[in-house]
Formats: structure tokens, sequence, C-alpha cells
């Protein structure tokens, strides 16, 4: 890593940072002392900055001189998710049933001291440091888009702390990096009854199993197995007793694809098998499906400038390449839709310890990969403004 980077007084107050942020985790739209202490370090770095209360995005501004020059925006997420942590660590949450179970605080940091960086060796050009409200519930890169805030972007950066790899690495590739997710809910309406006299009801429970079963087989069966899809059924509620055959049943659960044709081909199953399943039980079933969050789809210029910022911290050793897209989703892709841009991944698994996922109660980070991504921003940034002015 390059001399700049290793300094112990930076990393400390980043460390000091991040701890205090994963005490206090807060939800989504909810991020009212969060955005206090990140305006509070703002202030003493001299980055002035607007926010518009809460519910919305703490974005600081540090002008560049060349008017010339791109503005670059440097992205992080502040919320936390419900849950309650279980890592033993001494700075481990204070809000019990919320915890910084995806490392949201570690990315706020980053940025905070890519900021520091950036301001004690200012580069040519503007840039944007945004703190986005509600990456995990309600889209909050729309909020921030829908504010005009990032209207003279000219490319934004963001990433993820990962236990797929371990600290010093960092992943960065083009094109599509995360699914696009949806969610449904089926309504199956029978009728009930007596559990002694099945005859004379429609047993919503039974014809939830054979739903069940069957929507399993539209990726099993019906999409080509090098599309990556995924369908799960996550809650399923129905019945009131023992002895009676319950009326209703509700299913919700989710759909993950890359693809436009398999989305489209997974909504269209899922409807086909909802209306033909009531039909042969004669019961009643709707579905409702709501769209999430896009695909993450990183630009071919912005993931070549990300590989070379990579490179000059971890070296060609620790760039690690995306052999398939992740299933899972990140409102990232919001900005991606208007803005080119880069989504890469940092390594926070200490390579000795063993693989812990994101949104688990016991998932923590190798405080070290605060360095690596301050350092990452900090060099995005300077090799936007050399790609876009050369």
């Amino acid at each position: 890593m390059i001399d700049k980077y290793k300094s112990e007084h930076l990393y400390e107050w980043m460390i000091e940072i991040r701890r205090k942020l994963h005490r206090h985790p807060e939800l989504a739209f909810e991020e009212i002392e969060t955005a206090k202490v990140l305006m509070g370090q703002l202030t003493k770095l001299g980055i002035p900055y607007d926010y518009a209360g809460p519910g919305h995005a703490v974005i600081g501004k540090l002008s560049g001189k060349n008017a010339a020059a791109p503005v670059v925006a440097l992205r992080a997420d502040m919320d936390a998710l419900p849950g309650t942590e279980n890592t033993n660590l001494p700075f481990a949450s204070f809000i019990q049933g919320k915890m910084h179970a995806c490392g949201h605080d570690a990315h706020m940091t980053m940025v905070l001291g890519a900021a520091a960086l950036l301001k004690t060796s200012p580069p040519p050009c503007h840039v944007l440091f945004i703190f986005q409200p509600a990456e995990e519930k309600g889209g909050g890169a729309r909020v921030v888009l829908e504010s005009g805030a990032l209207q003279s972007v000219s490319a934004i950066f963001g990433g993820h702390v990962t236990h797929h790899y371990g600290v010093g690495e960092i992943m960065v590739a083009d094109g599509v990096i995360t699914a696009q997710s949806d969610r449904f809910k089926i309504h199956v309406k029978g009728k009930g009854g007596h559990g002694a006299r099945p005859h004379e009801a429609t047993d919503a429970i039974v014809i939830t199993g054979l739903l069940i079963t069957a929507l399993q087989t539209l990726v099993s069966r019906e999409i080509n197995p090098v599309y990556p899809a995924v369908v799960t059924i996550g809650t399923v509620h129905a019945g009131s007793a023992p002895n009676v055959i319950a009326e209703e049943a509700i299913l919700e659960g989710s759909i993950r694809s890359t693809l436009p044709e398999v989305r489209e081909h997974i909504h269209a199953g899922l409807r086909r098998m909802a209306k033909a399943i009531g039909e042969l039980h004669n019961a009643k079933i709707d579905i409702d499906i709501t769209q999430g969050y896009p695909p993450v789809v990183n630009t071919t210029r912005e993931s070549q400038i990300a590989h070379r910022a990579a490179e000059k911290v971890v070296g060609r050793t620790g760039l690690m390449t995306l052999d398939h897209p992740s299933m899972g989703s990140e409102d990232f892709s919001y900005y991606l839709q208007k803005i080119p841009g880069c989504y890469v991944r940092f390594g926070a698994r200490r390579h000795e310890h063993e693989y812990i996922p994101l949104h688990s109660p016991e998932f923590d980070i190798n405080e070290e990969v605060l360095k690596v991504g301050a350092a990452f921003f900090d060099e995005v940034v300077r090799e936007t403004v050399q790609d876009y002015l050369s």
C-alpha cells in the first residue's frame, strides 16, 4: 500500500468513528444520530455539507479549482438492520434489536477517511461524499437522485465489505454485479371447515403445499441453468387450530434474476401456476408482485478506472475478479441507471478466520479494511480526474 495510506493517526481516527457508529445503529430512514456524527466529522475536516433532515442524505462537498474536471461522487450507506448482535465485541450495539450486520458502519468510515485524505491533498475536481439513507429498505438512492443533488456528477463509485475475500483484496468487475430483486405475496382463499369433514372444505394448507413445491420448478425446470435465478418462499401463514381446516393462507417470497427475460418468465410462471392450482382445487389465488432493486451494472470506463485505483492500493495480487454475479441486491443500481460508475467489493475477513455471511448476528470486519477502503476511494477520485482530462 502507498505510504500515505499507512498513517496510524488516520487509522486510529477511523476505528474510533467506526466503533461509535457501530454502537448506535439506526434503521432505514431513521438515521438521525448517525447523520449528526457524520456532519460533526465533516465539520472537523472543514468540508461543507447539505442535509435536508431525517430521511435524507448527508452530502459533503469538496470544491476543486479546475472547471473542466469531472465531478466525482463517493457513496456510503447509513442504515443498519433489525436483529440482535451476537459478536461479543466491546463496542457491540447499544440498541436492542438493531445492529450493523451489513458493514454500513465501515462504508461510512471509509468515505470519511477518503474525505480526510482528499482534503489534505485536494484534487482539481469537485468531490461529493454521499452518506445515503435506507439502502436496506426503501431505496434511499432514489431519494438522493430525486433531490437533484447529483445532476452535475460525472462518475460515481461505491463499495461493500464482504467475507468472500480477505483483507487486502478488492473485487473489481465490469458489467452485471448483483441481481434484480422482486418480492411477491400470494393469498390462497379456500373454504374452512372441521378437520373431521375435509370433503366439506377446500383446504388452503394443502393447496399451499402444492404451490410451494410447484414454484420450485420455475427455476429448476424452466430456466436455462446457465442463467442465475432464485425463487424463495420466505414466510407462510395459515391455520388457527389443529382440528380446523384453514380457509386462507398467505405466502411471501422473493425472486432474484440477472436477465430481463428470465425475470419476465418467472413473473409469468408465478401467475400461471397460481391460476392453474387455484382452478385445480376450486380455490381463489391472488398474487401481487412488487418490483425491487434493479441489477447493479458497472460501466466499462469507470470499471477500468476502479481497477487501476485498486491495483495502486492492493497491488496486482490483491485484485479479485467476479466469476458470476451476486444474487444479492443493492440500490446503488439506481445511481448507475443515471450516472456512469463502478461498485466494488472490499475483502474484510481475516485470512485465518472462518467465513461469516452478511446479515448474520455474528458478522464483523477486520478493521484493517478501513485503510483499504479509504485508500481506494481516494485513488479512484484521482484516477477519474486523470482519465477524464487526458
